[in-house]
């Protein structure tokens, strides 16, 4: 019973630093990333809150999956660093009975991660997909902001305000560059509104400026002034299409069982049954060869994991592409892993047996004593 309260109390509590840290690294990067497309004009710069939740969710499988690993990896790793693996040991403790502990902390937080994949994962797909689309459909004046310059979606316009006014919906110098039938044009102008017309149709109107107007390489420019001038602002369409796979709900996936769909179903189901087998790996991977150093171990986990991602990937294409039975590819990856953590399970049990076969010279060993 102490053996088990130990383990587990520092299972729970190095999983928690863990994933507190792999929440933190993922959301910056996406968070970068995000305002990376944002000011590149994909979309406006209040809908990235939004869409980072959303991505939050989406990857929060993976992330515990990978917390599972980890945490299982450093407080073995630490045990045998700090020799508590040979007090341990000498209590009677085998390698194998580290599977309890182990399964008793791993199995609860792969059925999270089940229902994290089955259910949260495809909801957060399916919401991000919609919100961007709606940001999508939303005409320019939307992404236009002070001190930006934006981009029109056709790419034949820039714009940029000095100043906006929220109050009265007005903006205060404006410059507008388009190119348009050969022709480049440029216009500056005090002052600008938005106004809506009975047909729907919107337009910047922007008063007290001058336009100039030349084609590229030649000197001849025309300059007008202007009392008012009004530019048409395009409208987006909404984009159409299927939903993604990764954002139908699992029923869905399991009433019309076509190949992508059951491809998808694989890769869900496969990330709480890859975290189980990777924290069993952990096991004898944890095992600290005091003359290599426990670098090297890290090497082989991440490698393992990698393989093992990458191996499911590949197989959720086939099965999609119609190149493997889905009664194959649902378990032939997870049982070669499976089979390759048993296999590290013999060779971590015959490393520890095999010290005792011999004279602690290194020379070979007799039956008797040495004469």
């Amino acid at each position: 019973m102490i053996f088990y309260r130990s383990q587990l109390r520092e299972f729970f509590l190095t999983a928690s630093a863990v994933c507190a840290v792999l929440l933190a690294i993922m959301v910056t990067t996406q968070f970068i990333r995000l305002l990376g497309m944002a000011a590149g004009g994909k979309f406006a710069a209040d809908g990235v809150a939004a869409i980072l939740g959303f991505t939050a969710f989406n990857y929060l499988p993976i992330v515990l999956s990978l917390t599972l690993f980890i945490t299982v990896l450093s407080c073995l790793s630490r045990m045998h660093r700090d020799s508590e693996m040979v007090v341990w040991s000498a209590s009677g403790v085998s390698p194998t009975a580290w599977i309890g502990p182990v399964l008793a902390f791993a199995l609860p937080l792969s059925l999270v991660i089940g229902a994290l994949s089955l259910g949260l994962s495809p909801w957060a797909n399916q919401k991000s997909d919609e919100f961007r689309r709606q940001l999508e459909s939303r005409d320019e004046s939307a992404s236009v902001s002070a001190g930006v310059f934006r981009e029109s979606r056709g790419g034949d316009r820039v714009y940029f305000v000095e100043s906006v006014s929220r109050e009265d919906n007005t903006v205060g110098n404006v410059f507008v560059h388009s190119v348009q039938n050969q022709k480049v044009g440029s216009m500056v102008a005090r002052r600008g509104f938005l106004e809506t017309r009975e047909n729907g149709d919107r337009f910047l109107v922007l008063e007290q400026g001058r336009r100039y107007e030349g084609e590229p390489g030649s000197a001849e420019f025309r300059t007008t002034v202007f009392e008012r001038y009004a530019v048409r602002i395009e409208t987006a369409e909404s984009r159409s299409g299927n939903r993604p796979v990764k954002g139908i709900p699992t029923l869905e996936l399991l009433a019309n069982p076509i190949p992508a769909h059951i491809a998808e179903f694989t890769w869900r189901c496969g990330l709480p049954i890859m975290a189980v087998i990777l924290a069993l790996a952990a096991i004898p991977l944890s095992h600290v060869n005091p003359r290599v150093g426990r670098s090297l171990n890290y090497v082989f986990a991440i490698m393992l994991y990698m393989l093992y991602s990458n191996l499911l990937s590949i197989v959720q294409a086939w099965i999609a592409q119609g190149r493997l039975a889905p009664a194959i590819g649902f378990w032939v990856v997870h049982a070669v892993m499976l089979a390759v953590a048993l296999a590290m399970f013999s060779r971590h049990a015959f490393a520890l047996s095999w010290p005792r076969l011999r004279w602690p010279g290194g020379g070979r060993s007799s039956s008797g004593p040495s004469g």
